[in-house]
């Protein structure tokens, strides 16, 4: 079955928004994905729907366990190690520094930053092996996405910019540790992109509409999609590094 693929991917967060129209975008291109998220039914449509190029793994990716799992289940399904991970899962919250809700901090940190490490880490640790003996013959790529307010401070969602900062940081530290040993770690900061995100980080309606108002038409999550597939295709001895997408109209952040 391995043969059917050119390549391998993970994609965390893959039953919404930007996750799931990487999922597409890979398997409409020929490759096998492992997706995964917390709501099983959704994953198992994506596996009626796709077929068996899709793999889904449901459970909370801030769970260990689970993402271990992942990484188990693409060497089950499609005979070889995953060559692409997505580092896609996160979430949101509104507020500044001074009204953050610290209780749901708690949860957005380690959905965010601790559990964005521990998936890092275990790419890096299960890639380098074949990379090392296989580079510039194929690529290995890790995608993490990040935020514009991963660089630059938005008043409406300090906090969970933060979390961002911390997490550009190790995909840079990451970047420098493996790229010499060919594997190509890429930072993606999309813009404002509509999904469930905005639900789940507790902006209002009046917000979003806001937003759309402001810097419409948004992104959607198949303009990030194209983004990532853009990093991935590349020769194995290019490396995009970084690439910012914004609806055109967005100025700031």
């Amino acid at each position: 079955m391995a043969a059917e693929y050119s390549r391998i991917a993970i994609v965390t967060g893959a039953t919404s928004g930007i996750g799931e129209a990487t999922a597409r975008r890979f398997v409409a291109n020929g490759y096998g994905v492992v997706g995964n998220g917390r709501n099983a039914a959704k994953l198992d449509a994506l596996e009626q729907e796709l077929g068996s190029a899709f793999a889904g793994v449901a459970g909370d990716a801030a769970d260990g366990a689970v993402i271990e799992r992942l990484f188990v289940a693409a060497t089950e399904r499609f005979g070889k190690t995953a060559d692409i991970v997505v580092v896609n899962a996160g979430r949101g919250l509104g507020g500044s520094v001074k009204d953050a809700d610290l209780a749901r901090f708690e949860e957005v940190l380690k959905l965010n930053v601790t559990a964005a490490l521990e998936l890092l880490q275990k790419a890096a640790q299960r890639m380098l092996p074949e990379q090392q003996a296989n580079y510039p013959k194929r690529a290995a790529d890790i995608v993490i996405i990040g935020s514009v307010v991963g660089r630059h401070i938005s008043p409406f969602s300090a906090v969970y910019g933060a979390t961002k900062f911390a997490v550009h940081a190790l995909a840079e530290g990451l970047r420098r540790e493996v790229g010499p040993k060919g594997i190509r770690v890429s930072l993606v900061e999309p813009g404002i992109v509509i999904s469930g995100f905005q639900d789940a980080a507790g902006y209002g309606e009046d917000l979003v509409h806001t937003f759309d108002e402001r810097f419409g038409p948004l992104l959607q999550g198949s303009d990030v999609a194209n983004a990532i597939h853009f990093i991935v295709t590349q020769p194995p001895h290019v490396h995009i590094s970084d690439i910012m997408v914004r609806p055109t109209r967005q100025d700031y952040p």
